[in-house]
């Protein structure tokens, strides 16, 4: 899959915005090994996932801007002259959602439309690919969840988002920009935020097993997950961006062997070779926004763009937990 993506992206200029944070990092990392002139734009936020130690092994091979993407200026200097926009910045977190609802509201929707206006005004060429989540269907009405599931958001992240991808699809089909949507699942892998469960629970349970604490799991352990290692995440981005077929198209993410928290828990202490878990109530606050058993039927992106999960969860996690110990102090 390298070698037929690599073409696309020789010596083109490409913004990623959320691009110090954990996929849009090791998105720049293949791009510049691609040949491309990459741009990264990120608030560096502390509650966010932005990191410029992501960026150590290409810092000296890409341009740099500390910028938030509600700012309309910066963004419009920023676009221009650019040909690929992945558009990653965001709020992901559901819990701060729901207590700092106007925050999301201002980076989830409402930056995503002045974005979408500058590139029409100022770089109409751009192709934009635009990261969404699975959080937008709510709880799962039929399993596994494809593209034509009602969308019915648990918390205000969810609408949130729905909103952005919209923005992203109505200015492909009244103004032409050549936008795309990926629906992402739970992506794990080096790069991504381990401080606290903000991005993903995966990121906690991670830090709990290098600190030689247990993995706290909510409920019974029996709520069904399916999980995309970063490297097929990133892959699908490219091909959706090297793709103008499927402009205005939305894709899920996702594996065709959704395992239980529990199992999760189990593979991690394994690859780990120590650690335990422990099950736990569900907070309230948590528990009025989970969605129970998710995941996702991928059939749209693997039958039209040939897109499937290569790296197996065993395989993800050992990396993952090789990378996190040889750089604690770096995310912690």
């Amino acid at each position: 899959m390298e070698n037929s993506l690599h073409k696309d992206f020789i010596n083109k200029n490409i913004i990623i915005s959320g691009g110090l944070g954990f996929i849009g990092s090791n998105l720049a990392i293949k791009l510049v090994g691609f040949g491309a002139n990459v741009t990264v734009v990120d608030s560096l936020v502390p509650e966010y996932g932005g990191n410029l130690w992501n960026v150590e092994p290409v810092k000296n091979k890409i341009k740099i801007h500390i910028a938030d993407v509600r700012n309309e200026k910066i963004m419009r200097r920023l676009i221009q002259g650019q040909d690929f926009f992945f558009n990653l910045a965001g709020q992901t977190s559901h819990l701060d959602s729901m207590k700092n609802p106007f925050v999301d509201l201002e980076i989830n929707a409402k930056a995503q439309l002045s974005i979408l206006e500058e590139c029409r005004k100022f770089n109409p060429a751009i192709k934009i690919v635009f990261a969404s989540t699975r959080q937008i269907y709510g709880k799962p009405q039929y399993l596994p969840v494809d593209e034509k599931h009602p969308l019915v958001p648990v918390d205000v992240n969810g609408i949130n988002k729905l909103a952005g991808e919209m923005y992203h699809v109505l200015y492909n089909k009244v103004y032409n920009i050549k936008t795309s949507v990926l629906r992402l699942t739970n992506t794990y892998g080096p790069r991504m935020r381990i401080k606290d469960a903000r991005q993903t629970f995966l990121g906690i349970w991670i830090r709990n097993l290098l600190e030689n604490k247990p993995i706290v799991i909510y409920g019974d352990g029996c709520q069904l997950r399916d999980y995309n290692y970063i490297d097929d995440v990133v892959d699908a981005f490219l091909l959706v961006a090297g793709s103008d077929v499927w402009n205005g198209s939305i894709f899920n993410l996702g594996n065709s062997n959704p395992i239980s928290l529990e199992t999760t828990a189990k593979l991690m202490i394994h690859e780990n070779n120590a650690g335990n878990y422990i099950f736990t109530p569900f907070p309230e606050e948590l528990k009025k926004i989970d969605i129970g058993d998710f995941y996702s039927d991928f059939s749209k992106i693997k039958i039209n763009l040939g897109w499937n999960p290569e790296v197996s969860i065993d395989a993800g996690f050992r990396e993952t937990i090789e990378y996190f110990r040889n750089n604690y102090e770096y995310y912690v």
